[in-house]
């Protein structure tokens, strides 16, 4: 454990940006899933949760959660799942 104050601040600060980058994290991954399981139950809103994930990936990348170009994969990958469900 610090000693100097700034460095027990800094103990808590990170610890919140934790919490929030680890809840962030889920969430993408959540809508990820969601729009994964609607493309392959043929679900009717599958274009609706595709849409929705590709948006939680663009926040993810503005954040600083993951890279830009991972970010680019990931939507590629939805949008590529996507077509080929509708063809």
């Amino acid at each position: 454990m610090p000693n100097i104050k700034s460095a027990k601040k800094r103990v808590l600060v990170n610890a919140t940006k934790a919490k929030r980058n680890k809840a962030a994290n889920s969430a993408l991954k959540t809508a990820i899933k969601k729009a994964d399981a609607a493309i392959a139950g043929g679900a009717e809103d599958r274009a609706e949760l595709v849409k929705a994930a590709q948006k939680k990936i663009d926040q993810a990348a503005a954040k600083g959660l993951i890279h830009k170009n991972n970010a680019a994969r990931k939507k590629s990958a939805l949008a590529v799942r996507l077509n080929n469900s509708n063809a």
